[in-house]
């Protein structure tokens, strides 16, 4: 008997046996992969080796209770067999919600090439970046290599328990934003429940302060040893994964580098799709720095919108402050390195953040910096920077 014939047409698990297609079970596949590989099998009349994959994983991840509920149902169903756990489970909704999200997650995989709507550029000191879309829980990590970025991996995630959108202190909200791993805590120096450890992030970033959003310590982090994943809204406000799932980062992020991009509306997009407006704003980025090199500062701060705020001071004041010290200068020299673009998510209007090491020099002071720009369009449609920050 055929799993997917013996379930009632409204179960969830019904859904998801009549959702997923066929895909190859390799010997090292995640326990993901090998739970869909059985209900291929399932769907395609194969119940022994379903049978035989599902006891195997079940066996591997005891504490995997989707596949065990999809297990107990495939015996069940098989003749003269009965359900293996007849009690109630009290969260079966979230069971339901995972069941789903899977789906998703399954199909969403982009296609080779591939870019997500939010990064227009990504410079090469960055190989690789993290990308989680909140809807439909699933982490991806990718590569950056020589302009082009692809999917290494990617697996179910939960996030927090009022689901995205975090703005205030103990809101249950996982924020939405463009972060960076600042370090990694190993599981001794962590209670239980973050498994094997955590990446924080650099939550409230800049952003996030002049919205003046509060809370601290989000992270990326793993599960307690009896616990495969969590329901897919069950944190405080972090992205928690399989403890697996959560090792198999590491390799791949630096610590106060790796861009991580907590996103409620991703779409993948082919690389032509993003030039235009990539080679637009890399050449308003450029305008915006040859005049302040050749001290044309009313065309410099042209560039400023009226909301601009900076270090306590408003347009007003710095453009006071500005004209003042370009005034003096003999000479400047303004060099812009590792510029990084990025469709910020989860803004409410169209805005970018500009992300770059600038080196400047003149005839009395020299520095370089880690500068944050936050544009958007004005009344006019013209992009303004409206935020500046070193980081």
């Amino acid at each position: 008997m055929r799993l997917k014939q013996s379930l009632r047409p409204a179960h969830a698990l019904a859904a998801f046996l009549m959702a997923v297609g066929t895909c190859a079970y390799a010997a090292d596949a995640s326990p993901e992969e090998q739970l869909l590989s059985a209900v291929a099998k399932i769907n395609s009349g194969d119940t022994e080796g379903a049978r035989a994959a599902l006891q195997d994983l079940t066996q591997r991840q005891p504490n995997f209770r989707l596949a065990r509920k999809v297990y107990g149902e495939l015996l069940a169903s098989m003749p003269g067999g009965t359900l293996i756990d007849t009690a109630p489970d009290p969260m079966l909704s979230e069971l339901n919600e995972e069941v789903q999200l899977r789906i998703a997650g399954e199909k969403a995989v982009p296609p080779p090439g591939y870019m997500p709507n939010a990064i227009l550029q990504l410079d090469a000191e960055h190989p690789y970046f993290i990308v989680v879309d909140l809807p439909k829980a699933r982490l991806y990590l990718m590569d950056n290599k020589n302009g082009a970025m692809h999917l290494v991996r990617d697996h179910y995630t939960s996030m927090g328990r009022k689901g995205f959108g975090k703005q205030t202190t103990g809101d249950l909200r996982t924020p939405v934003g463009v972060y960076h791993v600042t370090g990694w805590m190993p599981k001794k120096d962590l209670p239980e429940i973050y498994g094997e450890g955590a990446f924080p992030l650099n939550y409230p970033n800049l952003w996030d302060q002049f919205n003046k959003r509060s809370g601290h310590g989000i992270w990326l982090h793993g599960v307690p040893k009896d616990t495969y994943v969590r329901a897919p809204r069950s944190s405080e406000g972090c992205v928690t994964m399989a403890n697996d799932d959560l090792l198999s980062l590491k390799p791949y992020i630096t610590a106060g580098e790796t861009p991580v991009i907590l996103t409620d509306a991703l779409e993948w997009v082919a690389p032509d799709q993003l030039k235009a407006a990539r080679d637009e704003f890399l050449a308003r980025i450029e305008d915006w720095r040859s005049k302040w090199a050749k001290r044309d500062t009313a065309g410099y701060l042209a560039y400023y919108g009226k909301d601009f705020t900076v270090d306590g001071m408003n347009l007003a004041k710095f453009t006071a402050h500005k004209k003042r010290v370009n005034s003096v200068k003999k000479f400047i020299s303004v060099k812009l390195r590792h510029i990084n673009l990025f469709r910020y998510p989860g803004a409410g209007e169209p805005m970018m953040l500009a992300e770059f090491t600038l080196e400047y020099r003149s005839d009395n002071f020299s520095s370089t910096s880690r500068k944050q720009q936050f544009w958007r369009q004005d009344a006019n449609g013209e992009w303004k920077i409206f935020r500046e920050e070193n980081r």
